[in-house]
């Protein structure tokens, strides 16, 4: 099944709330009503119930109880509204084939989002910008599971024999989950740096012109899987892609002298993990 056939199971596409859709759209317009937006959120009372849950969380530390979405976007800002109810809405509107860890999927996307987010910060990247496409980067992988249940073994089959994922789908199917990702983001009408930040994040030197938001995630791949892996900050630096993180201006010296801050970074979305 070729790319544009897989997009053609519109019946099968995952559907995400209206008001979702509005805040994607926000990334592209300079001018909207936050209030009204707020509002809109508040008349969903599942969406509304997640967003309050992640603000009063321990992670975002505000000074008082927010008690509605309006709470929140004063609290937290916008920017941060629109990601907790980005990360609400999509974690919702996301099946997967019954045999699919969707829990471990969206704790490492989270992870890599919140380590891109805290990444940003060395380079002058927009960090919430950053969180939103380290959480998308493999949500292709995820609509594969999902549309192609018996070639999503076979990819899992060879990676378990020792293949790199996105090379794997390559061959297999002529495409990768980073390009099935980027198709999805851009029908959703993300704008196009983070479509080319999860079509580029496996290999951001590859284009001519690196794309900002793909070398980032990128990075924030490599320092989550060696968490995984119980690297400790030594072993992260020995092999870090300074290659990756200089074409980005990154602050590197500074960030790998910072490390530690990312001890417990990672757990800032868990609460949404409840309901996945």
């Amino acid at each position: 099944m070729n790319l544009a056939s897989l997009f053609e199971q519109t019946h099968n596409l995952p559907n995400i709330p209206k008001v979702v859709q509005e805040l994607i759209d926000t990334f592209n317009q300079e001018d909207f009503d936050m209030d009204e937006i707020a509002n809109k959120i508040s008349l969903d009372p599942v969406l509304t119930a997640k967003v309050l849950r992640l603000a009063n969380s321990a992670h975002y530390g505000v000074s008082r109880s927010v008690a509605s979405t309006a709470d929140a976007s004063v609290l937290l800002g916008f920017s941060t509204l629109r990601t907790l109810v980005l990360a609400s809405g999509i974690t919702g509107a996301m099946q997967s084939p019954d045999d699919f860890d969707r829990k471990e999927f969206w704790r490492d996307n989270f992870a890599v989002a919140a380590i891109a987010k805290w990444i940003a910060s060395y380079c002058k990247l927009n960090g919430e910008t950053a969180f939103t496409c380290g959480m998308l980067h493999s949500i292709g992988e995820l609509l594969i599971q999902l549309l192609m249940p018996s070639e999503a073994k076979k990819v899992a089959a060879a990676v378990e024999a020792g293949g790199k994922i996105g090379e794997v789908e390559k061959a297999m199917l002529g495409y990768n989950y980073a390009d099935v990702g980027a198709e999805l983001a851009s029908r959703w009408k993300f704008p196009q740096d983070i479509v080319n930040g999860i079509r580029h994040h496996s290999n951001p030197l590859a284009p001519k012109e690196v794309d900002p938001l793909s070398a980032l995630v990128h990075l924030a791949v490599y320092i989550h899987t060696c968490h995984k892996q119980g690297l400790a900050d030594k072993d992260i630096l020995e092999n870090f892609p300074k290659d990756v993180a200089q074409a980005i201006n990154m602050d590197t010296k500074q960030a790998l002298e910072d490390l530690q801050q990312l001890n417990g970074i990672e757990s800032g979305m868990d609460s949404l993990l409840e309901d996945v």
